[in-house]
């Protein structure tokens, strides 16, 4: 018999308090990005150093999500989550102190681990304290914290460096995670809901083998990605290969725990006996390496193609973080009306506002370019908060809350490769146009929006399939449930 379900009088406010902290980690993807410059006149950093203060971060990010996860799982969301936050608020520290830029990657690496553990307890988290028509809510709020967190971290990093200035301004880009860390760590100590302590050991619980075959796997992907600026592709390509036998090394070794009744790092079954996890994790990894991969290209456009400064650039690319902000909380409530057809329907708005910008960009003349952008990105990010958090939904809503963790930190793994692929491949496209024509900055952004737009709508066409795939399985389950109203009514008969 299923367990009750006793909603927590305090679910919305711990919702506000975990959101808070991951809207922190996930910003920290982005934000840096405007310091950079900064950073490396204050650190006389190298090209290769400034590099992997960002892609650093992004690395060890995606690492460690699922084990993050996992460990959630198994040892408590919230003892994990007030774990990853403390260690979140010591590592943004170490790097806003840092003296040079072997320090500061240093630091990045270690927040990048904090972040990741810490991201996976808010799906986790959701799926403990919220049921029915209050899970799509509140999958809805934090579609809203992904999606605005992605686009509006070069902004507030502008804004950051343009009140504290020069020298040391960069320095409050990771400041300002401690104040507000600490705020949401006390929140966290009162509101998140305790649960029994249990007897665990870690030998036997957590799948040390599976996360080692897991983190090989995920790095041979994401490491050649993260450098692809400096040469990483060509380098470090024989990673990928390494990165295929480890992904089949995991997935025989998982099944194998699984087969002998011991507790697996990520159950494969979630891709083969859960419905919709697959389909939906694979639209949103599509879906990130689209739309993730554009504020780059964006800000190389804005600010080497026009000149503006990385305030005026993220301030450009605005609308379509205020419009996925609204849409994304507004989706969250209509999914279990409209379901899998709000993602449809958001991929193709998304789609068709980049396909927009492209044709604006070669058509206007560049000076009028952030003022004509504003209605297509607003279109765009209206569609991209119809895609975010209903896909989050109903990925994991057959997900048992055992394995929220793992699940929930698989499916941002697949984000974070998708994010890594598109950001490699977008810019290297941006950058061969403008190499080819120097000064076809137009151009550049033209081709590139196109090929984000492409594989925009090869997520389209995976989220059609899976909408008619629910819809037959809709029709078998009516079917199973009439044959038993028939049997049960038959067998009344008999018994009048």
């Amino acid at each position: 018999m299923a367990e009750a379900y006793e909603p927590d009088p305090r679910r919305w406010k711990a919702l506000a308090v975990t959101l808070a902290a991951g809207f922190m980690g996930l910003l920290d993807v982005s934000i840096v990005n405007t310091a950079l410059p900064s950073i490396q006149r204050n650190l006389h950093a190298s090209n290769g150093a400034i590099q992997w203060v960002v892609s650093g971060y992004a690395l060890t990010f995606g690492l460690v999500l699922v084990s993050g996860g996992r460990l959630g799982d198994a040892l408590g969301r919230r003892r994990m989550f007030l774990f990853a936050l403390a260690a979140f608020v010591a590592t943004s520290a170490f790097a806003g102190a840092a003296p040079d830029e072997t320090t500061l990657i240093v630091a990045r690496l270690l927040q990048g681990c904090a972040a990741g553990m810490l991201t996976p307890q808010n799906s986790g988290m959701i799926q403990e304290l919220f049921r029915g028509a209050e899970r799509g809510r509140a999958f809805g709020m934090f579609g809203a914290v992904v999606g605005i967190s992605t686009a509006v971290g070069p902004v507030l990093g502008g804004v950051i460096l343009a009140v504290f200035g020069d020298p040391d301004g960069w320095r409050w880009v990771f400041y300002v995670n401690v104040p507000i860390g600490v705020v949401a760590f006390g929140a966290a100590l009162r509101l998140l809901p305790k649960t029994p302590p249990r007897k665990v050991r870690l030998r036997s619980e957590i799948d040390f083998v599976g996360i080692l075959l897991l983190a090989v796997a995920v790095l041979g992907v994401l490491l050649p990605l993260v450098e692809s600026e400096q040469g990483g592709l060509s380098r470090l390509w024989w990673l990928f290969g390494i990165a295929v036998v480890f992904g089949f090394a995991f997935v025989r070794w998982e099944r194998t725990r699984v087969r002998l009744g011991r507790p697996p790092l990520l159950d494969i079954r979630l891709f083969t006996g859960t419905p919709g996890y697959a389909p939906g994790a694979a639209v949103g990894t599509l879906y990130f390496c689209g739309f993730a991969g554009i504020w780059l290209v964006f800000a190389m456009f804005f600010q080497k193609g026009l000149g503006y400064t990385p305030l005026q650039s993220g301030l450009a690319v605005t609308p379509f973080a205020l419009g996925s902000a609204v849409a994304a909380a507004v989706a969250g409530r209509l999914v279990p009306r409209w379901g899998r057809r709000l993602t449809v329907t958001g991929l193709s708005m998304v789609a068709a506002g980049m396909l927009l910008v492209a044709l604006l960009a070669t058509l206007v003349p560049p000076s009028l370019t952030g003022v004509v952008f504003i209605a297509p990105l607003l279109f765009a990010g209206i569609g991209g908060g119809m895609v975010i958090s209903p896909n989050t939904t109903l990925t994991l809503e057959c997900v048992p809350p055992t394995m929220a963790g793992a699940a929930g930190g698989a499916l941002q793994t697949g984000q974070r490769i998708g994010t890594a692929i598109g950001t490699a491949v977008l810019a290297s496209v941006f950058e061969s146009v403008v190499g080819a024509a120097p000064g076809r900055f137009p151009l550049a952004l033209s081709v590139a929006m196109c090929c984000a737009a492409v594989v925009t709508c090869a997520a389209l066409v995976l989220a059609v399939l899976e909408l008619r795939a629910r819809r037959a399985r809709a029709v078998l389950t009516q079917g199973d449930k009439d044959r038993r109203d028939a049997e049960t009514s038959a067998a009344d008969i008999q018994r009048g």
